[in-house]
């Protein structure tokens, strides 16, 4: 009331403010929720205090912040579902503004360099008994257009109560097949899901969005318009998970859409479109019979697919090397050869010469399938091509395409080594229960015989496959290797390592990870960082890395859960040899093949929120963020 009244000189006025400021108070409404009896009369004392506030308001922002009580404050929320709410509302004035004068009030609380908003609990509390009017306004007294504007966000961010009548709005607008308000809905769809602020919450809002609009997408690409099928195509990038694709390759195949869809290819002018269409047409083409998928294979762009696989389009990227994933895994070496025809595999090694080390990852990976499924490449990958790429892309190449043409082929021998070391597992040898006995032996003089034996299992891990690691499992080698990790001989520590790093990358590696999540041996491992040996420290942040490559979305969420990012920091702000830490585990995160670009989007933006509240106030703050920022970017 000061601050309102601060340029006010005549005493009438303050004494008529403290008599309205007195009535408010003393008559206002408790909240419903509220039970603490010992302080209700100051909490009304406070409600009363808001009441006066709200008078005071222009009207504009008076039932703009009226309608914030549709939302659930528990956790910050992103200033895109209150602009979408400003927008629904169809108020005069500038949202900034009225956003600016809340703030300056403090009705609502903006994150410091963040785009989020919070609200204190009392303020929260106040708005308990107003969400009845907020949902009247928003939803139901409502136009269509600004229903579908506003829709997604609430049911996402509302409270619990908003989600139902939100869900509601939303299968509305599918069952009339409102075809403005439905693309309207499906751009608010994607914005609000790429907004969440965990993976939890993505997963939970996208399986929601999937029920109301999976049923119903046949019959869309089978009657709407061509903007229309383009945002639904770019919805599905965002809100299917690979199981959806089942249920959408059968639906369409009854209903005759995916002709119809292919036909649409030609008609892609944009490069959003065409990735967006590209990547569904190939995950649909798993899903189908040989005949449909054959279809869809060639009649796919590769030329202009190519096309995107430049250093200036790494934004595409993703959603190419996932296109292409596709592609090979339904067409192997025929779909191999078409790419090849159109210049993708000379694009791919452009890449490994200039493109970002993401960039670099992805195209050694789609280089490396090609030369498995038997692609003709030894004469565009040669020794004279190999020599001018960079040294990491170089020695994770050469291997798999070159051959000394001046030196005779060994002869073939009877068994490989292979069928050797399978025989032994099948005899039932005691060759792993060795293994793990001398990997116990601590006596200072059997230090070299364990390091031995640690190589022995990274070259068996390299070998065996998924039957070796389920034996390493079995008798506890792995969990030994990390107790190697953390003693204080470097010889050792490096063999533990170079063991354990080989063992996730195996064809096994994903019992290791159930494992590690079984035992919750992911957050000893996280725990690690917190250790004196700064060898200790660095070996277990280069293996938390390599898990985030190769891992799953439980594995990453329980690294984040456990505080990975917080302890990055502080090894940051330590300084050297941790220069780059949060940099090197979002790089590790980008190469990560099980997830989806929306739950990789959201995981980093969480990243980011993260690292801003742990290095706020430090002198490393404006050059860590933007360091993060960048490895963001990049990916």
């Amino acid at each position: 009331m000061g601050k309102a009244l601060r340029k006010e000189t005549r005493v009438e006025k303050w004494e008529k403010a403290i008599s309205n400021l007195s009535t408010y108070a003393t008559c206002a409404p408790g909240p419903v929720s509220y039970v603490n009896e010992k302080d209700v009369e100051t909490t009304l004392t406070i409600f009363g205090s808001f009441e006066f506030s709200l008078e005071a308001m222009p009207e504009n922002s008076r039932i703009f912040f009226m309608a914030l009580a549709a939302i659930s404050w528990e956790e910050p929320v992103p200033e895109a579902c209150l602009e979408s709410i400003w927008s629904a509302l169809e108020q005069c004035g500038l949202f900034s503004l009225v956003v600016s004068k809340l703030v300056e009030g403090s009705l609502i609380i903006k994150l410091e360099d963040q785009p989020l908003y919070h609200m204190h609990d009392m303020v929260s509390l106040y708005l308990e008994n107003k969400t009845n009017d907020a949902t009247r306004a928003l939803l139901s007294d409502s136009i269509s257009y600004n229903v579908a504007l506003v829709a997604p966000w609430l049911f996402v961010f509302g409270k619990e109560c908003m989600k139902r009548p939100a869900e509601q709005k939303m299968g509305s607008f599918f069952s009339l097949l409102e075809f403005m308000d439905i693309e309207i809905l499906l751009v608010n769809t994607t914005q609000a899901l790429m907004a969440c602020r965990s993976l939890s919450e993505l997963e939970t809002n996208r399986i929601g969005f999937s029920k109301i609009l999976g049923p119903r997408i046949a019959e869309i690409i089978s009657i709407g318009s061509l903007d229309l099928i383009f945002a639904v195509t770019a919805a599905i990038t965002v809100i299917f998970s690979p199981s959806d694709y089942i249920n959408l390759a059968h639906s369409l195949e009854i209903a005759g859409s995916i002709d119809k869809l292919i036909d649409l290819l030609g008609a892609c002018e944009d490069t959003s479109t065409l990735a967006n269409l590209s990547s569904v047409l190939t995950k649909i083409s798993e899903h189908v019979d040989a005949t449909i998928a054959d279809e869809i294979l060639s009649r796919i762009p590769m030329v202009r697919i190519a096309d995107l696989l430049t250093a200036e389009n790494e934004q595409w990227h993703e959603i190419v090397f996932t296109t292409l994933a596709s592609l090979t895994k339904v067409g192997k070496l025929k779909a191999v050869e078409t790419m090849i025809e159109s210049g993708i595999d000379n694009k791919l090694l452009v890449l490994l010469g200039n493109g970002s080390e993401i960039s670099q990852h992805h195209a050694i990976i789609t280089l490396k399938t090609f030369c498995e499924l038997g692609a003709p490449l030894q004469g565009c990958i040669g020794p004279a091509v190999l020599l001018h790429l960079p040294w990491h892309a170089r020695i994770s190449l050469e291997r798999f395409v070159l051959s000394d043409r001046n030196v005779p082929q060994s002869p073939k021998p009877q068994q490989s080594f292979e069928v050797i070391l399978h025989n032994i597992l099948l005899l039932g040898s005691h060759l792993f229960d060795r293994l793990a006995w001398l990997l116990q032996r601590r006596e200072v003089e059997k230090n070299q015989v364990r390091s031995q034996t640690a190589f022995l299992v990274m070259k068996l891990a390299c070998t065996g496959g998924e039957p070796y690691v389920h034996r390493f499992l079995e008798l506890n080698i792995v969990h030994e290797l990390i107790d190697m990790l953390q003693c204080n001989i470097d010889e050792l520590q490096d063999s533990a390592y170079y063991a354990l790093h080989q063992i996730v990358f195996a064809k096994g590696g994903s019992l290791v990870l159930q494992r590690f999540l079984q035992l919750r041996t992911i957050e000893k491992l996280v725990n690690l960082l917190d250790r004196k040996s700064l060898k200790t420290k660095d070996l277990a942040m280069q293996f938390l890395v390599d898990i985030t490559e190769v891992g799953t979305k439980p594995c990453i969420e329980r690294m984040l859960a456990s505080q990975i990012v917080e302890k990055l920091v502080a090894l940051e702000k330590a300084g050297d040899p941790f220069g780059g830490a949060v940099s090197r585990y979002i790089q590790g995160l980008n190469m990560c093949k099980k997830l989806q670009s929306a739950e990789r989007a959201v995981m980093k933006q969480h990243i980011l929120r993260k690292v801003r509240s742990a290095v706020r106030g430090h002198k490393l703050e404006a050059i860590l963020v933007a360091s993060v920022e960048a490895s963001i970017a990049e990916g």
